[in-house]
C-alpha cells in the first residue's frame, strides 16, 4: 500500500511539473496572436512591439543555466515554487499594464520566473523516476505538454483577444499559477540541497549570465539591425567572449558552477547539439508556416491556430501514447532517427508548396508528419538527461533547456533573415507580394530540412555505436566513476 501511495504521489508530482510547463509554453504562443491588439491599445512603435517578445526571451535564455545550478544548491522544489510565483505575479502585472514600458518590464519578469521554474523541471523528473521504463513514460508525458501548450495558445490567444481583450491572455496565467503553487507545496519532494558552498562560483555565474544575456540580445535583434551590423556583431562577440571565459573559469575554479564533466558523456553533448538543430528548424517552421497561412493564403489569427492544430494533436498523441513503448522496444536512437526523418520529409515537402495551396490536399497530409517530433523529443530528452546525478540534475536540466532556447533563437533569426532576403530580392525584380513571400518561406523550410539532415548525421556518428536502449544506463554508470570535482 505504501509503495502504491508513493507511486501515485510521483505521478501527481509529474502532473504538477507538466502543468507549470504547459502554462509557460502556452504563454509563449498566446502572446504572438495578440500582438496587433497590444500595439494598437498601448501605442507601441513597430520596433518597440518586438520587445514584448524579446524582453521575455532574453531573460529566459540568459538565466536557465544559472537557475538550474541554483536549484541544485538551494533546492529544486524551492526554485520551482519561487519561479512559478514570480511568473504568476508578473503575469498579473502584465495584464494590468497601461504603458509599453510597464508591459515590457512585466514580460522580462515573466522570463525570469519561467527560467527559474523550467530550469529545474527535468531535474525533478529524473530524480522522481529512476526506473528506465517509468522514466521513459514520464519524459513522454512531459514532452506532450509542450505540443499541447503551443496548440492551445495559438487558438486561445485569438479567442481571448477577440472575445474579451488582450489583457486576458496574461490574466489566464494567474489561477493556473496559483493552483500549481498549492499542489507543488503538497506533492513535490523536498529534495536535499547541496548548499551554496558546493558551487558558489560568483565569477562564473556573472560570466555565464552576462554571456547568455548579450548573446540572446544579439540574436533577437538580428532582424532589426541585421546580422552583420556593428550592433549585432558587437553584442554577439562580447557574449561569446564571456562564455569562453566562463568555460575557462569552470576548468580552474575550486567549486565550479558547472563542472565540465557534465559535457563529457557522448550522449549528453550530442543530444544538446541535436536539440539546437531540431528546435531551430521546428520552431522556425511553426513561425514561418503561420506567416505563410496568414500572409499568402489570407487566414485570420484563429483560423491559423486551428489550421496548425493537427500537428500539435499528432505530436501529443505520439509522445503521450506511443513514444515510451516504442523507445522501450526499439531503443531511443531508432526512434530519434525515425522522428528526425519524418520531420525532414515534412520540411522538404513544405519547401515545394504552391502559392495557392489547398489545405485539405496540400497541407494537412504534410502536417501529420509532425508526429515525428513526438518520437524524436522524448528520445532526445532521455539522452540529454542520461548522465544526470541527483546532485546536479538541476544543472543538467538547465543546460538542456538552455540549448533549446539557443536553438529557437538562432533558428528563427537565421531562417527569418534568409526568408526576408529572398522576399526582398524577388520584390525588387517585380514579383507580386504573395509570390515573393511564399518563395521566402519555402527557402526557410528548405534550410530547416538541411538542419535536420545535419542532426541525423550527428545522431548516427555520435550514438550509433551503442544500443540506444542501454545508453542512458551506461552514461550514468560512466558519470558515477568520475570524481565529483572534475
Amino acid at each position: 500500500m505504501a509503495s502504491e501511495t508513493a507511486a501515485r504521489s510521483r505521478w501527481v508530482a509529474l502532473g504538477v511539473i507538466a502543468s507549470s510547463m504547459l502554462v509557460i509554453v502556452l504563454d509563449g504562443s498566446i502572446v504572438t496572436v495578440a500582438m496587433p491588439a497590444i500595439q494598437e491599445d498601448l501605442g507601441f512603435s513597430a520596433a518597440g512591439l518586438s520587445w514584448v517578445v524579446n524582453a521575455y526571451l532574453i531573460a529566459f535564455g540568459a538565466l536557465l543555466l544559472l537557475a538550474g545550478r541554483l536549484g541544485d544548491l538551494l533546492g529544486r522544489r524551492r526554485m520551482f515554487a519561487a519561479g512559478t510565483a514570480v511568473f504568476t505575479g508578473a503575469s498579473l502585472l502584465a495584464g494590468f499594464a497601461t504603458s509599453p514600458g510597464l508591459l515590457i518590464a512585466a514580460r522580462f519578469a515573466q522570463g525570469v520566473g519561467s527560467a527559474m521554474a523550467s530550469a529545474v523541471a527535468l531535474g525533478i523528473l529524473v530524480t522522481l523516476f529512476t526506473e528506465p521504463r517509468e522514466r521513459g513514460r514520464a519524459i513522454a508525458a512531459f514532452s506532450f505538454t509542450g505540443a499541447t501548450g503551443a496548440a492551445i495558445g495559438q487558438v486561445l490567444g485569438g479567442v481571448l483577444t477577440d472575445g474579451l481583450s488582450w489583457h486576458w491572455i496574461f490574466f489566464i496565467n494567474v489561477p493556473l499559477g496559483v493552483a500549481v503553487l498549492v499542489l507543488a507545496r503538497r506533492y513535490l519532494p523536498d529534495d536535499t540541497s547541496l548548499g551554496l558552498r558546493a558551487g558558489a562560483d560568483a565569477a562564473g555565474a556573472a560570466l555565464v549570465t552576462g554571456g547568455l544575456l548579450l548573446g540572446s540580445y544579439a540574436v533577437v535583434n538580428v532582424e532589426r539591425y541585421g546580422g552583420t551590423s556593428v550592433h549585432t556583431l558587437g553584442a554577439g562577440l562580447v557574449g561569446l567572449a564571456l562564455l569562453a571565459g566562463f568555460l575557462l573559469r569552470q576548468a580552474t575554479a575550486r567549486t565550479p558552477l558547472m563542472p565540465l564533466r557534465m559535457l563529457r558523456p557522448r550522449a549528453v553533448w550530442s543530444a544538446n547539439l541535436i536539440q539546437v538543430l531540431l528546435v531551430g528548424a521546428m520552431f522556425s517552421f511553426q513561425v514561418m508556416f503561420a506567416l505563410y497561412l496568414q500572409n499568402v493564403l489570407g487566414y485570420g489569427a484563429a483560423e491559423t491556430g486551428l489550421a496548425m492544430l493537427p500537428t500539435a494533436v499528432v505530436i501529443g498523441a505520439v509522445s503521450l501514447g506511443l513514444a515510451a513503448r516504442l523507445n522501450a522496444r526499439f531503443g531511443e536512437l531508432a526512434m530519434l532517427l525515425v522522428g528526425l526523418a519524418m520531420l525532414t520529409a515534412l520540411l522538404v515537402l513544405l519547401s515545394r508548396l504552391p502559392n495557392d495551396a489547398d489545405y485539405a490536399t496540400d497541407l494537412l497530409p504534410v502536417l501529420l508528419l509532425g508526429a515525428g517530433f513526438g518520437l524524436a523529443q522524448p528520445a532526445l530528452t532521455t539522452f540529454g538527461m542520461s548522465a544526470a546525478r541527483s546532485e546536479d540534475a538541476g544543472l543538467a536540466s538547465g543546460l538542456f533547456n538552455t540549448t533549446q532556447q539557443v536553438g529557437m533563437a538562432l533558428g528563427i533569426a537565421a531562417l527569418s533573415t534568409a526568408a526576408a532576403a529572398r522576399t526582398e530580392g524577388l520584390l525588387g525584380e517585380g514579383a507580386g507580394r504573395a509570390e515573393a513571400l511564399a518563395a521566402g518561406y519555402r527557402l526557410a523550410f528548405g534550410i530547416g530540412a538541411a538542419l535536420l539532415g545535419v542532426a541525423i548525421v550527428v545522431a548516427v556518428a555520435a550514438l550509433a555505436r551503442r544500443k540506444a536502449g542501454a545508453a542512458p544506463v551506461r552514461e550514468r554508470e560512466d558519470a558515477a566513476r568520475v570524481p565529483a570535482g572534475v
